[in-house]
């Protein structure tokens, strides 16, 4: 038995068990006690992934591919601890799970060949379950595995490197040729591992900062005085020279001081206006 892979879905089943095994080693098993897969298909990542201490959980919202790891796959590789103890199958999207509730609250690596499609809403749930997620590795459209560690100063680095970056230590692993998957997709894949900070708080209103880093990006040509004249911007403030900058220029700390600025901005214009 084999699943076929589905485009809707933007399934691409690795077939290289060379490149599986590097993707489960990226994971460090330190911090956490429980592993997520996303989207495991056929289980060529998910068997490596059970050779390590943590349990394993795989996701799929494919019925057949959850039909084929319930059925075949722990056939296939007896060898390997697939008790309830062990390994569980949850049949579902992850962006609708509610991961601080599935997981009991518990510290949870995520791992996965992610589709395409989905892979940056994948980031933000992880970003915001931040709490409950230590470690996050896996495999990504190369250009999108690349904006993600991207440093400031780049064409690429953008919304999701800042936000990414805010909490999580960030390393481009390395790159997949599209001759390793079933179908192969037309574009090169990239492997990135996100570690935790061991600070993951912000010394700023965290909404505050989420928005001034999207709007900044959404005319990332523009000098920030003029991608950010939503936020009532008063005079003085205008002419400090962080705002003479476009965002791409701006650091991960930077955008921290922006946003300090802004929400000073912000308190001003209430007493003045008082």
């Amino acid at each position: 038995m084999s699943v076929k892979a589905k485009k809707h879905l933007g399934q691409h089943f690795l077939t290289d068990e060379n490149i599986a095994k590097k993707i489960a080693d990226s994971l460090t098993e330190q911090n956490y006690d429980h592993v997520l897969e996303i989207g495991p298909g056929m289980g060529v990542l998910t068997k490596y992934l059970l050779r390590k201490k943590p349990k394993v959980t795989v996701m799929e919202l494919d019925s057949e591919s959850v039909t084929y790891l319930r059925d075949v796959f722990p056939v296939e590789h007896f060898k390997l601890d697939t008790s309830k103890e062990k390994f569980n199958i949850i049949e579902g999207d992850f962006l609708k799970q509610n991961l601080g509730k599935t997981f009991e609250d518990r510290q949870v690596a995520i791992i996965g060949n992610f589709p395409y499609n989905i892979s940056s809403q994948i980031v933000f749930k992880a970003i915001e379950n931040r709490h409950l997620v230590p470690e996050f590795s896996g495999m990504f459209q190369k250009e999108v595995a690349q904006r993600i560690a991207e440093k400031k100063g780049s064409k690429v680095y953008g919304i999701l490197s800042v936000l990414t970056q805010a909490f999580f230590d960030v390393e481009y692993l390395f790159t997949v040729s599209p001759s390793v998957f079933n179908p192969p997709p037309k574009v090169n894949s990239g492997v990135i591992r996100f570690i935790r900070k061991k600070d993951y708080t912000l010394p700023v209103d965290e909404k505050l900062f989420f928005r001034v880093v999207k709007t900044s990006f959404n005319q990332r040509r523009k000098m920030l005085r003029s991608s950010l004249k939503s936020f009532n911007l008063s005079d003085t403030l205008k002419e400090d020279p962080i705002f003479a900058m476009r965002p791409e220029q701006l650091s991960v700390q930077e955008f921290i001081i922006l946003t300090e600025k802004i929400a000073a901005n912000g308190i001003r214009n209430q007493q003045s206006s008082s």
